[in-house]
């Protein structure tokens, strides 16, 4: 099936995938856009295991204000190099992790680290299975597994704080 370099755009756009994966999930599907953007996706997800036992010793720390300056967070976010620690979407990514961490108060990064018996809500007070705050209908895990699928590098993030005045 011959596809179109105007669907392959268009594909590339809303996934930010490179232009081989889109074309060959246009191919997969038949050209259907939806079902490509599906596959892309799981294809994402899919690389995002197989990353996550990677080393990730580079990275940034990344910081929010909220204006009042009465908030603020701080997070460090890792990936594999420095290239990629160094590139605007990933200074992007650990500016939106501070600013989610500054407007919904994680407790803990991970569901792992939350001390047995605890009575807490796992998907309020743990920062990778919090709704994101740009993209509510996702989760904080999502935003950062498309992040790995578009870099090609596992990231994560090992810690954040939170700063609220008086609190």
């Amino acid at each position: 099936m011959e596809i179109s370099t105007s669907a392959i755009k268009k594909l590339r756009a809303e996934s930010g995938a490179g232009v081989m994966d889109c074309r060959n999930a246009l191919q997969q599907t038949n050209g259907d856009l939806v079902k490509a953007l599906e596959f892309l996706k799981e294809q994402g997800y899919a690389k995002a295991q197989k990353k996550a036992t990677r080393t990730a010793s580079q990275g940034l720390v990344a910081a929010y204000i909220h204006t009042g300056g009465r908030i603020g967070a701080i997070v460090e976010i890792n990936c594999e190099t420095d290239f990629v620690a160094r590139t605007d979407e990933f200074k992007a990514l650990a500016h939106d992790l501070a600013m989610q961490v500054a407007a919904c108060s994680p407790q803990f990064t991970t569901e792992k680290e939350i001390p047995a018996g605890a009575e807490v809500e796992p998907r309020s007070a743990c920062l990778l299975l919090q709704p994101f705050i740009k993209i509510p209908e996702k989760t904080v895990q999502d935003i950062i597994t498309e992040a790995i699928a578009r870099t090609g590098e596992n990231i994560r993030v090992s810690r954040f704080a939170r700063f609220g005045l008086g609190e």
